[in-house]
């Protein structure tokens, strides 16, 4: 026996010896390095770029919906949309003014900032333009072209009443003029008293610093709020008794009602899902295969999901994954038997509120086709006989 410990113990060196001497020599020769953390090369997954020709300088990239696993989105993929260009920002020059109807007009440096009590937060992010197709009677082909302006994050930063609190805002203040550091000046006017409690200014992403995309060095982060709320390139903030009625809450993102009338500061995300698993442009054998997808609600927690494969005939409980968050993505899972015959497939939920995911029917007769914005309707997949998955 002791003789056997001694070859073990001197065939284990011999290996490790040899192990290490051929890593040593990889490193030496700078054969087969590369930088740590980047993916696989055979992982090809990215985000869908959209120029939008009709307004130079803006645009936005999609979200691969289809290929996430779970329900963070890395911050190489989070969608993002802009209205002129991405700004390069020095974090040692960008400073974040506070003033208006405050008793102390502050100035605060990023430094400065993150000197504060930090707090990070999940929740999803989504632009209330996102489907839109859809609503319009023209589905893209694939889930990351029509949901794909949607994400969900670990955000850090510092609440916003913090900050607040050292300026001192009046009683008279309902309403905070938030304005960012792009070439247009990107601004949107924000309920205060609605706000308050989980408002975010943010320098972090999934423990990183902000991306440039996603508003380097500061942003704000508003959970539950359509995405061009929370303002990127944060520099300014504006205590006010009134909002400020600026172009992108007036002449945009503002719901085109079927009266010829048009609603605006229609903030919240209403709830809404979408199967990502199969789904447009994958192709799926006969047999089991688990159905997966995405729900989500800006109104606090997703309490059930429910799943069609008979075209809307029939609906059955889908399992939600652990944890729950509010104002969350929460990923559901259905388990199917498909008989290999062609069918449509869907999803549908309710948030906590008891709110149900309407059809696109039920959507257009209350709020029109027109509406433009915050489009929520249940999404059909086709699952064609040889097992392709189209949109419809």
């Amino acid at each position: 026996m002791k003789d056997r410990r001694k070859f073990l113990a001197l065939s284990a060196g011999l290996l490790g010896s040899t192990a290490c001497n051929t890593n040593k020599a990889k490193s030496e020769s700078g054969a087969h390095m590369r930088p740590y953390g980047l993916r696989s090369p055979h992982e090809k997954t990215a985000r869908v770029l959209r120029e939008l020709t009709a307004s130079p300088g803006t645009g936005s990239s999609r979200t691969p919906l289809q290929d996430l696993l779970g329900t963070i989105t890395p911050s190489e993929l989070h969608y993002e949309r802009h209205h002129a260009g991405v700004p390069d920002i020095d974090p040692a020059q960008h400073e974040l003014l506070i003033h208006g109807l405050v008793e102390q007009p502050l100035n605060f440096t990023v430094a400065v900032l993150r000197r504060f009590p930090s707090t990070s937060r999940t929740c999803f992010l989504e632009c209330s333009g996102n489907v839109i197709g859809d609503l319009r009677g023209n589905p893209p082909p694939t889930v990351q072209d029509s949901h794909g302006l949607l994400s969900c994050t670990e955000w850090t930063g510092v609440l916003l009443k913090l900050v607040l609190a050292e300026a001192r805002v009046k009683p008279e203040a309902k309403w905070l003029i938030a304005e960012g550091a792009d070439a247009c000046r990107m601004a949107r006017s924000i309920p205060l008293a609605e706000v308050l409690d989980e408002a975010l200014l943010v320098y972090g992403q999934n423990g990183e610093a902000l991306r440039p995309e996603q508003g380097y060095p500061l942003r704000l982060i508003l959970p539950g709020y359509e995405g061009n709320m929370n303002v990127k390139w944060l520099h300014r903030l504006q205590a006010a008794d009134a909002p400020a009625m600026s172009v992108k809450e007036t002449a945009n993102y503002t719901e085109l009602l079927p009266s010829g009338k048009a609603e605006i500061f229609t903030f919240l995300i209403e709830a809404r899902s979408v199967i990502t698993w199969p789904s447009g442009g994958q192709q799926i054998p006969a047999g089991f295969n688990e159905i997966t997808g995405l729900a989500w609600t800006g109104t606090g927690k997703i309490r059930r999901v429910e799943v069609s494969t008979d075209n809307g005939q029939t609906w059955a409980d889908a399992t939600l994954q652990e944890p729950i968050l509010d104002k969350g993505i929460v990923r559901f899972r259905f388990p199917w038997q498909w008989d290999g015959k062609e069918t449509v497939i869907q999803s549908r939920c309710t948030d906590e509120t008891g709110f149900v995911q309407p059809s696109r029917d039920e959507f257009i007769a209350l709020r029109g086709v027109n509406a433009g914005y915050h489009y929520n309707g249940i999404k059909p997949w086709l699952v064609k006989a040889d097992g392709h998955v189209l949109a419809v």
